[in-house]
């Protein structure tokens, strides 16, 4: 079945775009469901197979079904970003079978990241495959193309030293923060969310030893258990609009799919702090932190496709690694483009199978009948060894009788190759 990858990221689209199609965990299964029945009634004879992988950085749909319908996944996407579809297309990305797979694969393993070899997506990937097998929406070529995204991308960091070159968005929040204040130790950092980049935040932060570290989550529990590990302190995700002043760095990443901090509520804390600087960080996509709020004096805002700029790695080595990935790349592959061609073939093979299962079941009556009759078992057997070889040769013989010039050669060839050989052997 053909696979193709419909998506877009943070090299084909801005983030005000890409945040219109950003998902939560909890939404993918409904989400790849409506999807499949959207595909299954544009195209009823073959149950398409979907995956949904959403992050910060890229939205991208993995489909196994008729080439026909990255039209309709296309406009399925257009509907939930509230696009017509020729607004969304150029921002968008198509790949087919082999670049799907290459494309998939270097996604697993870190090389088509926002962060060279950021090692986050593996995860992200792995949990948009575990949605959509919840979701019964998984079968068994996309099955097949994500377990070979996992072996490659462990290859990759195995074989390679691609993680080792990677900045984190985290660190580089840090870089920044370091760059505006004279001394972290004196810095109040609150952090927003208590997710997987809000923990690498956290943790790269409490390394600097700030003047405090503070979490606020929607969930108490979460909170309390990070602050613990960090030896930090937690607060109400209620309180910090009346608490914003306190902080000197804010860092947020929820899964909110509206702003949390608004340009009203930094200007009120800004007019506290009398004007002393407020360095904002925002993860999210969709934004935790309105985006006018960086016009404001004295707030420094960054989002994750301005870190980006910042975040830089060693020439030579980085490049030897990205070339010893892409060779790993290749051969996986190479490795799933076989399997394909081999499943492309099954229709084909499960056909002849019943063909000649037919052929042998006709010659095995007429044998029957033969020694149902009497007849010499000697003969019953000739007869059934004739007919149905007979049965094998005839279509190919007639083919071959009909050929001329250069495909009855090649026929020619492929009987050879086929049937003599291997009788020589």
């Amino acid at each position: 079945m053909p696979v193709f990858a419909l998506g877009l990221n943070h090299a084909s689209a801005p983030l005000a775009l890409r945040e219109k199609l950003a998902f939560n965990p909890d939404q993918l299964v409904p989400q790849v469901q409506a999807l499949q029945q959207r595909l299954q009634a544009a195209a009823p004879m073959a149950k398409a197979e979907v995956a949904l992988l959403s992050t910060c950085n890229r939205t991208e749909l993995y489909v196994a079904g008729p080439s026909g319908l990255a039209e309709v996944a296309q406009g399925w996407m257009a509907e939930r970003a509230g696009l017509e579809s020729s607004t969304l297309r150029p921002h968008t990305y198509v790949q087919r079978d082999s670049d799907a797979a290459r494309h998939a694969f270097r996604v697993a393993s870190g090389l088509d990241s926002m962060v060279l070899g950021e090692p986050q997506i593996l995860g992200q990937f792995k949990q948009a495959v575990r949605e959509a097998d919840a979701a019964g929406t998984l079968g068994s070529t996309l099955h097949q193309l994500f377990q070979r995204s996992f072996q490659v991308a462990k290859e990759v960091r195995t074989s390679t030293e691609i993680g080792a070159h990677s900045i984190s968005m985290a660190a580089a929040a840090v870089r920044l923060a370091a760059q505006l204040f004279e001394d972290l130790k004196r810095v109040r950092v609150l952090c927003i969310g208590a997710g997987e980049m809000i923990q690498l935040a956290a943790t790269h932060f409490a390394a600097q030893h700030p003047a405090a570290l503070v979490i606020a989550n929607r969930t108490a529990a979460r909170a309390e258990q990070l602050a613990q590990h960090l030896g930090g302190d937690t607060m109400p995700l209620a309180e910090v609009s009346t608490q914003l002043h306190q902080f000197d760095a804010i860092i947020s990443c929820t899964a909110s799919q509206l702003p949390l901090i608004l340009r009203p509520m930094v200007e009120r804390a800004l007019k506290a702090r009398r004007r002393r600087p407020m360095f904002l960080v925002d993860l999210a996509v969709p934004r935790d932190i309105e985006p006018a709020v960086g016009e404001l004096n004295d707030a420094y805002l960054y989002s994750v496709d301005d870190l980006s700029a910042l975040v830089q790695t060693a020439g030579e080595k980085r490049q030897a690694a990205v070339a010893q990935a892409e060779a790993i790349v290749d051969q996986g592959v190479q490795g799933f483009a076989q399997w394909l061609d081999q499943r492309h073939s099954v229709p084909l093979i499960q056909a002849l199978q019943h063909q000649v299962d037919d052929w042998r079941q006709q010659a095995l009556a007429r044998a029957r009948r033969q020694l149902q009759r009497g007849e010499a078992p000697e003969a019953a057997l000739d007869a059934f060894a004739h007919q149905f070889s007979h049965k094998l040769m005839h279509g190919l013989l007639a083919e071959l009788h009909g050929a001329q010039g250069e495909e009855r050669r090649q026929l020619e060839a492929l009987i050879q190759r086929l049937f003599l050989r291997t009788h020589e052997r």
